[in-house]
Order: structure tokens, then C-alpha cells, then sequence
């Protein structure tokens, strides 16, 4: 399988709304835009690894420093720690972590994705 980044950030047309767009072994890579404040959760059993594309994004941390990344930075979330992405400006965003990481942890909200959401593409011929 092939995948083209640019191609596949460009049918992305929501923000916060993650689309798998490779497995490997037990994890899946994700691409995502993000624009405004996401919401405060955790995933209590799953790192999250943030890789930066394109913008910048601000990781805001109840328990520790903000940390802000930028285009060609990366940052790992570990499990269990409550974290709220936020980016003033669209920003393009890569995600390593396992296939079963819920969205938003045990939060559900208005956008909250299933893991199928996510991957729905696949099966459809569309990826």
C-alpha cells in the first residue's frame, strides 16, 4: 500500500476528526487537522506520539509544563496523563498509538470518533 500525505491530509475535511491511514503491527498511524481547543482526557493504557506536519500545537497539561511543537517536532503523551491539545492555526498532525486508543479517552463528546469512524475509509476503496 501506498500513501501520500498531502492526498490524504486534503481529505481530511474536518477538524479533530483523525483518519487511519496505515497499520502497523499493534498501532496505527493517524492524520488529523486540528484548529481551536480539543477537550481534556487521558488514555489510561496507551502512549500517544504527536508528530507535527505542518502549524504548530500546544499540548496543555494539568500536572506539568505546556509543551509546544512545531512543524517536524514530536512529543509523546504518556498513559494515564490528562492532556488538551490546543492550535491557534490549522495545524497538520501525525499519530502513532495502539489500534484500540479511544479518540478522547473516556470523554465522549459531539466529535468523538470511533475506532471504525476512523478507519472507515479503508474498507470503502477509498484510501
Amino acid at each position: 500500500m501506498i500513501s501520500n500525505i498531502d492526498r490524504e491530509f486534503a481529505e481530511i475535511k474536518d477538524y479533530w476528526s483523525p483518519r487511519v491511514v496505515a497499520d502497523v503491527n499493534d498501532q496505527s498511524v493517524k492524520l488529523a487537522k486540528l484548529k481551536g481547543e480539543f477537550v481534556w482526557h487521558d488514555h489510561q493504557d496507551e502512549d500517544e506520539l504527536f508528530f507535527i506536519v505542518k502549524g504548530s500545537l500546544t499540548i496543555r497539561y494539568r500536572d506539568r509544563d505546556d509543551v509546544v511543537l512545531k512543524a517536524g517536532d514530536m512529543h509523546v503523551v504518556p498513559k494515564g496523563v490528562q492532556h488538551n491539545p490546543l492550535a491557534q492555526e490549522e495545524c497538520w498532525v501525525m499519530l502513532f498509538e495502539p489500534a484500540e486508543t479511544k479518540h478522547t479517552g473516556e470523554v465522549v463528546v459531539e466529535g468523538t470518533k470511533t475506532a471504525a469512524q476512523q478507519r472507515a475509509h479503508l474498507s470503502s476503496g477509498n484510501a
